[in-house]
């Protein structure tokens, strides 16, 4: 059978005993809100006695520091209505305490036996969580406004950097039209493209807003058109065309790939069409997979060694061609048979 308590005093000293080992304040109120026992922690956190607490209206306890609007509505309102109550929030200012912010769990116990009822109210002080969540959320924002600050300067720093190139290349541009040699001119207008290559990174990365990714399809098509409308003139057509997924690829990679293509593009005008062709064609390609990506610069020219000299024999363009394909830790496959074909190709990490 069930054991029982003998007496009401056992009973209460039991009670009085369990009250005493929970850490956390604990009161233990009559019907009419009055006080039948604390816990000893209740005493020490709050930092009044016995003998001003027991039997006394909650609210009248500390000078009135507990006639708390929100334990009002709390013991009296939800109490009656919901019997128990989870996590109560109350922010206050307790006199010789400060201000704490607690959270109370409070039940209403209804005897078989007695009409009378007792409320359990139990306290878990906060203060310190809630402060560290404040600064946390104050750091957030912080760091927050801090990125929003890098965001607008790297963003003003890459629209100053676009026009700067831009009047590099127009420099370039107006002294290739001046000098009188044609070896130089031919240089200058090589630079010319280099430089708007890179230009057109920047430029890129301006109009779609994103510093960290660019999308390959979309620059290569703009990079492209602009070296077609420097470069082939309507007397000697060639069609320059972009075929390319929807591959992404970081901006600073973007820009080597950028320049590859442009020397790339460069050689096949100047080299794979020595004759005009009304069938004239140089394809740009890009093609994204799990296993990596595939840039590949091909045209339908005579091919042969004369074509592929350039890229094998070296010169400043194929030096800067191997040199950005090693920064992109790929491989170039030449092929130059039916027109020339370079592959470069990128695996996944």
């Amino acid at each position: 059978m069930p054991t029982t308590i003998p007496a009401i005093e056992d009973a209460q000293t039991l009670a009085q005993a369990i009250v005493d080992t929970i850490h956390e304040p604990l009161i233990v109120l009559d019907g009419g809100l009055r006080v039948l026992a604390a816990s000893r922690a209740f005493y020490e956190i709050f930092r009044v006695d016995s003998e001003r607490t027991m039997g006394c209206l909650l609210y009248d306890l500390g000078d009135g520091q507990w006639n708390i609007p929100a334990l009002r509505l709390l013991l009296e309102t939800i109490i009656p209505e919901k019997t128990a109550m989870d996590g109560f929030e109350v922010d206050h200012d307790f006199p010789g305490v400060g201000r704490r912010t607690m959270l109370l769990n409070a039940r209403k116990v209804i005897y078989e036996t007695s009409a009378d009822s007792t409320i359990l109210l139990a306290f878990t002080d906060i203060t310190a969580r809630r402060a560290v969540e404040r600064n946390l959320a104050d750091l957030l924002e912080h760091t927050e406004e801090l990125l929003r600050q890098k965001q607008v300067l790297l963003q003003e720093m890459q629209h100053r950097v676009a026009n700067s190139l831009q009047i590099i290349a127009s420099i370039l541009l107006i002294k290739a039209r001046a000098v009188t040699s044609e070896e130089t001119r031919l240089h200058l207008k090589d630079a010319h493209q280099r430089v708007l290559s890179v230009a057109e990174v920047q430029a890129h990365l301006h109009a779609s807003g994103d510093l960290d990714q660019i999308e390959v399809g979309p620059y290569l098509s703009k990079l492209c058109a602009s070296l077609a409308a420097s470069m082939i003139g309507d007397s000697y057509p060639i069609a320059l065309d972009v075929e390319a997924d929807h591959g992404w690829i970081g901006s600073d990679k973007a820009v080597s790939m950028g320049l590859i293509v442009t020397e790339l593009v460069i050689n096949a005008i100047k080299y794979a069409f020595p004759t005009t062709r009304a069938d004239a064609r140089i394809r740009v390609g890009f093609d994204s997979t799990d296993a990596g990506w595939l840039l590949t610069v091909s045209d339908n020219g005579v091919g042969g060694v004369e074509t592929a000299a350039p890229l094998v024999h070296g010169g400043l363009g194929t030096a800067i061609v191997e040199a950005l394909v090693k920064q992109l830790d790929a491989r170039m496959q030449v092929q130059s048979a039916e027109g020339m074909a370079v592959s470069i190709r990128h695996p996944a990490a």
